[in-house]
C-alpha cells in the first residue's frame, strides 16, 4: 500500500465506510442492480424499498451510491432532480418521528452503580471470589461513568487508548481523540472530565487501569472467561449488548428500549434538568449544530414545566375575595389603571 493509498484509507472514519461498503452491497446484490448506474434506476430502487425501509436508511443507501460513484470517476446520479423530488414524495407518504433510544438517567446511573459495587463487595468478602468478574466489573464501571459523564458516542469511548489519557488525582482527566464525528477535518479534539465527589469517572477509571496493569493501547476491551484482555478494542457495535447486558444484571427491563445513544442522552436531560446552557452543552459534547443536540434533549418535559409554571402563576394572580365584600387591600389581583402607550413614528422632514 502506498502512502496516498494508506492516507486515502484514513480519510473516512470506520462507520462511514462500512456504511458506504453496505449501501453499495444492498444495490448490487439485493436488489440487482449495476453500477455505475443512472438516475431513472436509482429513483426505481427507492420506490421499490421506500415502503418497508425507514427514510433514514434510504438517505444513507444515497449517500454510499453517491460516494461510489465519485470514487471511480462517474457522474452522481444521486444529485439528479428526478431522484430529489422521489425522495420528497417518499417523506410526503413515508414520513414517521424519528425514534430515540430511552435515556439512560441519572438515578439508574446510581442503580447500576450500587449495583456493581456490592458485587465488588460481594466478590472482596468471599475467599474464593471470581478475580475474572472483578475484572470485568471495574471495567464496566469505568466505561459506564466516563461514557455518561463524557456523552461519549459508542466509537469515541471504545477508541479512547491510555496513552492518550492524562489524569490528575482529585482534579480530573483529559481524553484526546484524533478524530471523531463532529471532527470533520479529522483536527483531534481534547475531551476533559472533572473528579466528582461520587460517581467519579476518573477514579473509576484509574481502578480499572491498575487491575488491568495496562499502560498502553485501547482502555476498553473485551475480557474472556478466563481473564485474558484482548489486545484489541471492543468494536462500537458491542456497546449496545453491553449495557443492555449490565443493565438486566441489575434487575432493570425493558432493556431493549436502550442503545448505544443512551449514555449520551441520559448526559444531556441531567445537565438540561442542572441548569446547563445549551451552548455549554453543545460544545462540552461536540454537538456542531442546534438541530443535532435538540434531538438529545427530551422537550417534552420542558413543554410541561411551561404550562405548569404559567398554571401556578395564574394560581397565585386569582384574585381572594372577603365572603360579603370587595377584594382585600393588598390583593395581588386589585384592578389596575391603564395608561395609554404612544407609538412614535418617525417624521420625515
Amino acid at each position: 500500500m502506498s502512502n496516498v493509498d494508506k492516507y486515502l484509507e484514513l480519510a473516512d472514519r470506520p462507520n462511514t465506510k462500512r456504511s458506504y461498503e453496505s449501501a453499495v452491497r444492498h444495490f448490487e446484490e439485493d436488489w440487482r442492480g449495476l453500477l455505475p448506474t443512472s438516475p431513472e434506476k436509482v429513483a426505481d430502487y427507492l420506490a421499490t424499498y421506500a415502503p418497508v425501509q425507514a427514510v433514514s436508511t434510504l438517505q444513507t443507501r444515497l449517500a454510499g451510491l453517491s460516494r461510489w460513484h465519485l470514487d471511480h470517476g462517474f457522474q452522481d446520479p444521486t444529485k439528479a432532480q428526478l431522484v430529489r423530488q422521489v425522495m420528497r414524495g417518499i417523506r410526503a407518504a413515508h414520513g414517521a418521528p424519528q425514534r430515540q433510544a430511552r435515556p439512560v438517567e441519572f438515578e439508574l446511573i446510581e442503580r447500576l452503580s450500587d449495583w456493581i459495587d456490592k458485587a465488588l463487595d460481594q466478590i472482596s468478602r468471599d475467599e474464593s471470589g471470581n478475580a475474572v468478574d472483578r475484572l470485568r466489573l471495574l471495567r464496566d464501571r469505568a466505561m459506564l461513568l466516563l461514557g455518561f459523564w463524557r456523552g461519549f458516542r459508542s466509537d469515541e469511548l471504545t477508541r479512547l487508548r491510555f496513552e492518550h489519557v492524562e489524569v490528575e488525582l482529585g482534579v480530573g482527566m483529559t481524553c484526546f481523540l484524533p478524530r471523531s464525528k463532529g471532527d470533520r477535518k479529522s483536527t483531534g479534539r481534547e475531551y476533559p472530565c472533572p473528579a466528582l465527589s461520587r460517581l467519579c469517572p476518573v477514579t473509576a477509571f484509574c481502578e480499572w487501569r491498575d487491575a488491568s496493569g495496562l499502560v498502553e493501547g485501547p482502555v476498553f476491551r473485551a475480557i474472556d472467561r478466563w481473564g485474558h484482555i484482548s489486545d484489541a478494542q471492543m468494536a462500537p457495535s458491542t456497546i449496545v449488548p453491553w449495557l443492555r447486558g449490565l443493565l438486566k444484571a441489575a434487575g432493570v427491563e425493558d432493556t431493549q428500549a436502550y442503545s448505544s445513544h443512551s449514555l449520551r442522552r441520559g448526559f444531556a436531560d441531567w445537565a438540561r434538568v442542572s441548569g446547563w446552557d445549551l451552548r455549554d452543552l453543545m460544545e462540552y459534547v461536540g454537538w456542531r449544530d442546534m438541530s443535532s443536540a435538540l434531538r438529545y434533549l427530551d422537550k417534552r418535559e420542558d413543554l410541561a414545566d411551561r404550562f405548569e409554571r404559567g398554571l401556578e402563576r395564574q394560581r397565585h394572580e386569582k384574585p381572594t375575595r372577603n365572603s360579603d365584600g370587595p377584594p382585600q387591600s393588598g390583593d395581588p389581583a386589585k384592578p389596575r389603571r391603564r395608561t395609554a402607550q404612544v407609538l412614535q413614528l418617525p417624521i420625515r422632514k
